[in-house]
């Protein structure tokens, strides 16, 4: 049994996308990032960052203690080396898929979130910031584009993790200020990750433990989210 911390966000529904996919039996515990759960002792204890998603896998491979984890990019590749699946197991096929999910973690998520933060949840307009990050999404949407031209998935022919962690960041493209019909082939992409029933399973997932998802966020929420510093961080 896998307990799976987990919020509706992008990185969260990466890893129920994978759960869900793969099979695996798992309990979701929700932090509520709005009110403030990722701060508890306890959630602390296994991710530190205090961010969320994280698990802990009480039946790792090989056996012995639980093994716990976060950041969704370590998640993705952890499950796909426990069952075996989402990822190849050549040299080449596993360096594509490794790379792309590099790709999202260190460059598609970060980028998109700030995109989302000046565009939606900033206090105030600065059209600087929003022009930067709005421009920005656009040339990365635009290198998945040119990467899926000539195949089915972002790392290849197989659907993998790759595949699963730049899947929910897309979903919110209208709320990025991008329009799919100009990239063809990430239509395309994203139309055939949608009609999944792994990722339809996993969406589900989203308002049954936020019935408030798609809501306007709350000042304090905001204040929560957005307020952190080493010595306010709550503990």
């Amino acid at each position: 049994m896998i307990d799976l911390h987990y919020w509706p966000t992008p990185n969260g529904h990466k890893v129920t996308m994978f759960l869900e996919e793969a099979g695996l039996p798992y309990r979701i515990h929700p932090v509520n990032i709005g009110a403030g759960d990722q701060f508890k002792p306890d959630f602390l204890q296994i991710a530190p960052n205090n961010r969320m998603p994280a698990i802990v896998d009480h039946e790792p491979a090989g056996g012995g203690a639980p093994v716990s984890l976060f950041e969704s990019g370590a998640i993705l590749l952890y499950l796909a080396e426990k069952t075996g699946r989402f990822i190849p197991a050549d040299i080449r096929g596993r360096a594509e898929v490794l790379q792309w999910l590099f790709w999202q973690m260190g460059g598609l998520g970060p980028m998109l979130g700030q995109n989302h933060h000046f565009t939606q949840y900033a206090p105030e307009k600065v059209p600087y910031a929003i022009d930067r990050y709005v421009n920005e999404t656009n040339r990365l949407y635009g290198v998945l584009d040119r990467r899926l031209a000539d195949r089915a998935f972002v790392a290849g022919p197989d659907y993998s993790i790759a595949d699963m962690a730049c899947y929910p960041w897309i979903v919110p493209y209208e709320k990025q200020g991008q329009n799919l019909d100009e990239h063809p082939n990430l239509k395309r992409w994203f139309a055939a990750i949608q009609a999944r029933p792994g990722t339809q399973a996993a969406y589900a997932k989203g308002p049954e433990v936020n019935p408030n998802l798609g809501q306007t966020m709350s000042e304090e929420a905001k204040k929560v989210m957005f307020g952190q510093t080493a010595a306010n961080t709550k503990r």
